[in-house]
């Protein structure tokens, strides 16, 4: 990848021929509308040569985003599917809020304005066909890249009127088309992205080169928090290859003619760490502290009835504890980024889920103003949250400032295994009651657990979603929270809080059942009764599963459901195990996430949430010793291998419902479908993950 010629939004609304629209839905201060007429979310460009461009401010890494924002646009447009084409642009404040992609929100964040772009763009068309035509607008139609003239049939394309469309002003409320008129949105169209990703031409962060470019790594204390107490570099650069040695605020930096001869100058390092506080935790350490904590009452983040006395008053009880580690993210691409730092200008190239904090951290690091520094949005090779950080390009940047030249900074597998924030492990103590009759009637659930997302009166609730905000009708419910500081770096990673709480929730549900001699299906559906959507999404999975059908000895089904991210999802998992040998036979997923803009994309979500989850229920488990990560590349951090993924059937409730998320929707229930069929097949009760067979 050459450098690529620096072009500011204004630069290019002033070069660029044909129809360039910008749009949006809100309005702004009085200092931002000197500089620009309007805020912007988005560009719709139309080139004379008839190719219609979407400037999007999200970013594609691999969940659909460049094709499933195009339907969107096009629909309304009336363009020739064929002749869209997709860019990036940079981080602007004209884009309004924080810029990036994170909690499954890139279509219903912009299913709205992304439609209102389109149709106001195919009015300004036809607007300029008319007076070209002499005729009312009405007398027109768009259809296929042309404006048709409704009583002669004569066509204008719309390259030949983008230039005289972009003189007009564009309608304040363009009209929308009823969804019954629908000819893209809904349909399961192939993806815009795969073409260039088959071919090669598909530029990710780590394909970045820029002329005079060193490659750099960096030396990481490897205890969280742990500082440079002092280095001995000679070694280090008295390797053939290596260009500068550098300290910089997260350890040591080695630049050199290439990555590996950077990496192995740092292998070269002598250096000796002051390793701080942390270097006294364990994940044992961490297991006791949750044990003490469910010893006294913690913040509450639930409370219905009185689930305590319902607890003291009840004939039949239960207990039991669940625990989860902590989870690394592990994308396949590596993290990456390239800055190039100048007195008066500071560039960056980064697949980031986080355009808005790229901006930020280079702002930080240089001191540069914000229209001084460029953020270019590349393709991403995975994120599931980790790429929603800037650490990494926090560090490019800063290595880039202090030798003067342009640098491509990558992290090896060990440092992304050893230096991430991580899925936090967390500990959950529950009691449950049932009625004379054997039904669920009160719960108790007692978490303790790393804080992420900010803590208000001693709450985190991205800690308790999934328990806190379960939509099961118990009478009498009560979740408390304790937050543990462990010295661990946390964060979001795949369906967040609700990827271990709806384990927790699912599988003591399932205790409940069995406890009650109650079907786990029956048990559902009376907790469910006031909850539409989500009984919905659990009768069509248990019917296309079928759920009261026999199986043969030794097999067992296991079912979970969940309402995240705006979606709802129904599992149900079929299991056996054999010589303590698992196999997963089969997974039905139904999934009602409102209205679906590309079910093929959907369906693609939904399986690869599926085999996430999976992944980290079988294998994944980060560990701590002395403040240090033990696990250090894929030998010891593995994940799911073919002969191990299950067939795994989607089906999708119709729905007019707003739309909801679908890449993190259905990673949380996968884990609690496999655990409860494993105990319906085996009678074994798992309740602490990676899941181990007796």
């Amino acid at each position: 990848m050459s450098a690529p010629t620096t072009l500011s939004r204004r630069g290019f609304l002033q070069s660029a021929t044909g129809l360039c629209l910008g749009f949006a839905l809100s309005p702004r201060d009085a200092a931002a509308a000197a500089v620009a007429p309007t805020k912007l979310n988005a560009f719709v460009h139309i080139g004379a040569d008839d190719l219609v461009t979407l400037f999007i401010h999200k970013a594609e890494m691999g969940q659909g985003t460049v094709t499933s924002l195009s339907m969107l646009l096009a629909e309304e447009l009336e363009c020739d599917w064929k002749k869209v084409r997709t860019q990036f642009p940079g981080v602007s404040r004209e884009f309004g809020g924080m810029q990036g992609v994170f909690g499954s929100q890139s279509v219903r964040t912009s299913y709205d304005s992304l439609r209102k772009a389109g149709a106001a763009a195919r009015e300004l068309l036809i607007l300029a066909a008319a007076q070209q035509w002499n005729v009312a607008p009405a007398a027109c139609r768009a259809e296929n890249n042309s404006v048709v003239n409704i009583a002669t049939n004569a066509r204008l394309t719309f390259g030949s009127l983008a230039t005289s469309a972009a003189k007009l002003t564009p309608p304040a409320a363009p009209a929308l088309k009823n969804p019954s008129q629908y000819r893209l949105i809904g349909k399961p169209l192939k993806r815009l992205d795969t073409p260039e990703k088959v071919d090669g031409s598909a530029q990710f962060g780590i394909d970045v080169r820029l002329p005079g470019m060193l490659y750099a790594v960096v030396a990481r204390c490897p205890v969280f928090g742990g500082k440079v107490k002092s280095f001995d570099a000679a070694k280090t650069k008295a390797l053939p290859g290596v260009r500068s040695v550098v300290q910089i605020s997260n350890g040591i930096a080695v630049a050199a003619d290439n990555t590996w001869t950077a990496l192995q100058g740092r292998r070269l390092l002598n250096i000796q760490w002051d390793e701080g506080p942390v270097a006294a935790m364990s994940s044992a350490v961490l297991t006791r502290t949750f044990q003490e904590k469910m010893l006294q009452a913690g913040a509450v983040a639930r409370k219905d009835g009185d689930a305590p006395a319902a607890l003291a008053s009840a004939a039949r009880k239960i207990d039991a504890v669940y625990q989860v580690p902590f989870l690394a993210h592990a994308p396949m691409e590596p993290l990456n980024c390239t800055a190039d730092v100048k007195p008066d200008r500071c560039s960056v190239w980064a697949s980031t889920q986080g355009q808005s904090a790229a901006l930020q951290i280079a702002m930080s690091v240089t001191g540069l103003p914000a229209d001084k520094v460029d953020v270019h949005t590349l393709y991403m090779g995975g994120g599931f949250g980790r790429r929603a950080a800037s650490d990494y390009i926090g560090e490019a940047v800063e290595v880039s400032k202090a030798l003067a030249a342009p640098v491509k900074l990558t992290w090896s597998r060990e440092d992304d295994l050893q230096q991430d924030y991580y899925r936090p492990a967390s500990y959950t103590k529950f009691s449950g009651a049932l009625d004379p009759e054997g039904w669920p009637h009160a719960l108790t659930s007692r978490v303790a657990c790393p804080p992420f997302g900010g803590l208000r009166d001693g709450l985190s609730r991205v800690s308790v979603e999934g328990l806190a905000d379960m939509a099961y009708a118990f009478p009498h419910i009560l979740v408390d929270y304790h937050a543990v500081e462990a010295g661990i770096p946390v964060s979001y990673w795949r369906s967040v809080g609700y990827s271990q709480n709806t384990f927790f929730a699912e599988s003591f549900l399932d205790e409940l059942a069995a406890f009650g001699g109650k079907d786990p299906v029956a048990v559902r559906r009376r907790l469910l009764a006031k909850s539409p959507r989500m009984l919905g999404v659990l009768e069509l999975a248990a019917a296309k599963a079928s759920w009261s059908t026999p199986l043969p000895t030794g097999r067992g089904r296991g079912v979970s459901l969940v309402n995240n991210i705006g979606s709802f999802t129904a599992q149900v998992a079929e299991v056996s195990v054999t010589a303590g040998k698992l196999k997963i036979h089969r997974v039905v997923c139904a999934v009602d996430c409102g209205r679906i803009v590309n079910p093929a994309i959907l369906e693609q979500q939904i399986q690869s949430g599926i085999a996430f989850g999976l992944a980290a229920a079988l294998k994944g488990g980060i560990t701590i010793d002395h403040g240090r990560v033990q696990q250090s590349n894929f030998h010891q951090y593995d994940v799911l291998r073919i002969d191990e993924m299950p067939p795994v059937e989607v089906h999708i409730v119709p729905s007019e419902a707003p739309s909801g998320g679908a890449g993190e929707a259905s990673t949380p229930g996968i884990a609690p479908a496999v655990c409860n069929a494993i105990f319906a097949a085996t009678g074994q009760r798992i309740r602490q993950l990676p899941l181990k067979l007796a």
